[in-house]
């Protein structure tokens, strides 16, 4: 491992992180507005390309996360898109949707947004020591915009390392048993598609989130093992 993670908390895929902070949030976390909430967390995954969340309380809906990675990828932000690639509308892109449909948290509707993405690919490729590949999704300058739909997501950042594409992502908040499963997802995805577009080998992801957090009716003892939740369904 690179010397200069050795202190970090390190899990070798989002299923391990996602164990270790569900087992550790309800009992070190602080009641925060309905749930229990512990800050400033960042931890690496080493191979963000096993995205499959594997833990006999949560049941990963693959389908529901694939889709709405290709909802990001169309750029369109209208629910009205996922609900094409889905089959149906979740209930709460419903809630955070303007009147037209649109949200703001379609990260790639975001990241397309004065060509981000593409400006990103381009400084990687002529410059794999450049500190500016980044790509900005949550915007000050509309906060009066964020009504019902202010993005959990400040910014995504990428850096190459010894050839190998490496990736933060920085959050005001994340939810652990819903958010967290369906961004590091999407996320992982977008490393993965930067690192071909650029030239360079995947590697490693680094979460970073201000307020993680679990919902109190998502704790553990709210959720036997008998009890199969399904996201976003």
């Amino acid at each position: 491992m690179d010397n200069n993670y050795m202190r970090q908390l390190t899990f070798k895929n989002a299923s391990e992180a996602f164990d270790f902070y569900y087992g550790t949030i309800p009992y070190q976390g602080v009641d925060f507005a309905g749930t229990k909430a512990m800050f400033n967390q960042g931890f690496i995954i080493e191979k963000p390309y096993e995205r499959m969340i594997d833990n006999e309380k949560r049941e990963f809906n693959m389908e529901y996360a694939e889709a709405e990675w290709q909802w990001y990828l169309s750029g369109d932000r209208n629910i009205d898109k996922l609900g094409l690639l889905y089959g149906k509308i979740p209930a709460i892109w419903k809630r955070m949707s303007d009147e037209d449909g649109n949200v703001n948290s379609n990260y790639g509707w975001q990241w397309e947004r004065k060509y981000q993405l593409d400006k990103v690919v381009a400084q990687l490729r002529d410059n794999p020591d450049t500190r500016q590949a980044a790509i900005s999704i949550y915007d000050g300058k509309e906060i009066n915009k964020y009504r019902h739909d202010t993005p959990c997501t400040y910014a995504v950042q990428f850096t190459v390392v010894k050839n190998k594409l490496n990736m933060c992502v920085v959050m005001r908040s994340n939810d652990l048993w819903y958010g967290f499963c369906n961004d590091q997802y999407c996320f992982s995805k977008l490393q993965e598609l930067v690192s071909q577009r650029a030239g360079y080998d995947m590697g490693t992801y680094y979460h970073f989130a201000h307020n993680l957090h679990i919902y109190n009716d998502k704790l553990p003892e709210q959720n036997p093992l008998t009890s199969r939740a399904r996201a976003y369904g």
